[in-house]
Parts: structure tokens; sequence; C-alpha cells
């Protein structure tokens, strides 16, 4: 565990170097926070008006809830960053030291998102500060904790698709094209456009079983308390689940790699 330590004790070191340009992209990204205030403000025009269960505490609520947990679970180059060391061979040292390349990985994901978050999390608060004519929170500390376990969950699901994707490295010279793919897929089904509970109720229902869903949405609707103790259950083990798979994945294609893979050099 020692030197799994040192790698994140590296990676908190090496990530705040570049504090200021998660500073830049935090504060960037409140313009379509801004602009979600607008478009659902026309939307909701009339006091005490509803959409899908939605008024307009509860949706400005959901957006800004969801610039924190950008900030929190989403990975910030690590699927590049893992290819570019497939590609150079950088990972050949792993190769012959006694160092696990996803443990590695991992641990270097969770340095980042420290970093940001602390980074960040000044900014957010004074937004929701300013926004607390409109925004809910949870009231209780059960309610906060089980956020949290979403939040966690959400950051290993996404680290672990973004593992598996950029895996594709070992087949692929450029894996932009099947990361993007991923990413307009996770945007739109993941809940970054609208609350995806405002989709007609059968196309509702089948997206609950995808790992997408798992990544924002999910852990949106624990902050907000819109999950029945029953749904969380569930979604709990089926978040849980996807974890799981993609971690198991992600060591089935790294294997699999490895026989294809060929070092030249020393």
């Amino acid at each position: 565990m020692r030197k799994y330590l040192h790698v994140l004790n590296i990676g908190l070191q090496n990530t705040f170097v570049y504090r200021w340009n998660f500073l830049l992209r935090c504060l960037f990204s409140f313009v379509p926070f801004l602009g979600a205030i607008y478009l659902w403000g026309a939307v909701f025009n009339d006091p005490g008006k509803k959409l899908a269960g939605y008024d307009m505490a509860s949706t400005i609520s959901y957006f800004l809830a969801l610039i924190f947990l950008d900030s929190v679970a989403s990975p910030t180059e690590d699927d590049f960053q893992i290819a570019g060391e497939i590609r150079d061979g950088l990972i050949n040292q792993f190769l012959l030291k006694p160092v696990n390349y996803f443990t590695y990985r991992f641990c270097l994901f969770w340095s980042s998102r420290m970093i940001y978050t602390a980074v960040t999390l000044i900014p957010i608060v004074c937004v929701a500060y300013l926004s607390r004519k409109y925004a809910v929170f949870p009231l209780t500390l059960d309610q906060w904790a089980l956020a949290g376990t979403a939040a966690f969950l959400s950051a290993c699901l996404q680290f672990g698709m973004a593992y598996c994707t950029a895996l594709l490295a070992f087949w692929l010279l450029d894996i932009s094209a099947p990361t993007f793919i991923v990413f307009s897929i996770e945007f739109a089904l993941g809940g970054h456009l609208f609350p995806l509970d405002m989709m007609p109720a059968p196309l509702y229902q089948a997206i609950r079983f995808l790992p997408f869903y798992y990544e924002y949405f999910f852990p949106l609707q624990v902050f907000l308390a819109k999950a029945s103790p029953q749904e969380m259950l569930q979604g709990f083990v089926v978040q849980i689940f996807w974890v799981i798979f993609f971690f198991v994945l992600g060591q089935a294609i790294w294997r699999a790699g490895l026989r294809k893979y060929t070092a030249v050099g020393g």
C-alpha cells in the first residue's frame, strides 16, 4: 500500500501545478448554468408550475449539483494519458515491476479529483449561496451520506469506463473517435441536458438499466431526495454491478491487450 500512497502523493503534487486550469474550467462551467437559470425560468414562468415533478427550485438545484458532481467524478484526460502511455511504450516499466497498472492509474485519478474538488469548492459554494433563493439541499446527514456514496460510486464507474475505452489503444492508433462517442452518449443519457425522468416513461425505464444513468442522474436523484427507499436500494445495487462489470472488463481487456502488445528497445 505504501507505494500506491506514494503514487497518490506524487499525483497530488503534479496535479496541483494545474490548479488555475481547474479553477478556470470550473468558472466557465457556470456559463451553461446561468443559461439554464434563464431557460428554466421561462419554462416555470408561473408560480407553482411543475414539470414531471420538478419546479424551479428543484431544477436549479439539479443543475447546480450536476456541476459539483462533474468536478468530483468526471475523469480529466485520464483516457488519453493511458492511451498515450500504451502507444509510446511507457507501460513497459509496469510490466517489469511489482506495480499494478490499474491501481496506479486509479490513484492518479483520485489525486486529480481531490485537487479539482478542493480548488472548485469555493466558487461552487459561492454560487450555491447566491442561488439560495432557488437551491434545495439535503436536510439530513443520512441523505448527505447516501449522496456522497452515490457520487463515489459514480466516480469509480466513470473511471472504469474511461479505462476500458483507453485500453483500445492496444489495437487503435487513436482513441479519439470511441472516446468522443462514449462522451456524447454520456452527455445525452447521463442527464446533462435535462432530468431524464422528463422523458416518456418507456424510454426512461429502458435508460435506467444502462450505466450512463448511474454516472450522473442517479446520484442527483439521491441528492435531491427524489428516489424512494426501494428505488434507492435498487439503484445502488445496479450502480455497484456496473462498477464491478467495468473493472472486470478492464482487467480482461488489459490481459488481451498484453498478448497483442510488442515492446521494442530499452
